[in-house]
């Protein structure tokens, strides 16, 4: 079946989510009497991932999942807390406000959207956030309207690597799954699980970390260009 149609993934993909998380946390820490070194970064990541695996099985809320994360964070990091929500909310908004001014696209993005759009290829992206949040990085980053209709886990009711959330996503986009190429960082979520819903998919590998020899691997979204023609 030709290919139709390009679903891209959102952070890690488009926007530099790790790179505007460590700019972040080396703004923010500082505010609660920490120093943002290497194994501070690690702790936080790890404690973001656990709690986002539970916010994807929709096991629990997109706000409960940060404050599962500050609980395992601040003691980690020696930071007293009180266990309070409101407390915990307003904690996380410190970072969150630095998170926000550091979102920004990687600087092959615009190249490759010109290039999938002129190659007759509609764009879409599939994303494990929130409808507010996700939709407020691409407009801040200049991406509104740029890449096609955004579908989010909030709204499908289902999370990357769930099938679910790949089948409605081709769905409501009016594509059959054959016919779509998911582009995304991570191998877990964005190549394996798509293939497994029957998409076609191709791994951004960004930090370089599978073999050279894995098959549909790129290192640059640049790069996904010469696949277009070619089968997934």
């Amino acid at each position: 079946m030709d290919l139709r149609g390009v679903l891209l993934d959102l952070d890690g993909t488009l926007i530099d989510h790790e790179g505007a998380v460590a700019d972040a946390l080396h703004s923010w820490l500082p505010t609660l009497g920490v120093s943002a070194t290497a194994e501070v970064l690690q702790l936080w990541s790890a404690a973001q991932e656990r709690h986002l695996i539970g916010w994807r099985e929709r096991r629990i809320s997109f706000q409960e999942q940060r404050r599962r994360r500050l609980r395992d964070f601040l003691p980690a990091v020696g930071v007293p807390f009180v266990d309070d929500e409101a407390h915990l909310d307003d904690v996380f908004a410190g970072y969150l406000r630095w998170y926000e001014k550091s979102w920004r696209v990687f600087n092959d993005v615009e190249e490759t959207l010109t290039a999938i759009h002129r190659a007759g290829l509609q764009t879409a992206v599939l994303t494990n956030g929130t409808i507010e949040q996700q939709n407020d990085k691409l407009a801040r980053v200049g991406l509104a309207g740029r890449v096609g209709p955004v579908y989010t886990a909030e709204e499908l009711g289902a999370a990357k690597p769930a099938s679910e959330a790949y089948l409605a996503a081709c769905q409501r986009w009016g594509l059959l799954s054959a016919a779509v190429l998911h582009v995304g960082d991570r191998y877990d979520l964005d190549v394996e699980a798509a293939r497994s819903a029957g998409l076609r998919a191709v791994h951004l590998d960004r930090t370089n970390e599978r073999p050279s020899d894995t098959p549909d691997r790129i290192v640059s979204l640049s790069e996904l260009i010469r696949l277009l023609s070619a089968p997934c």
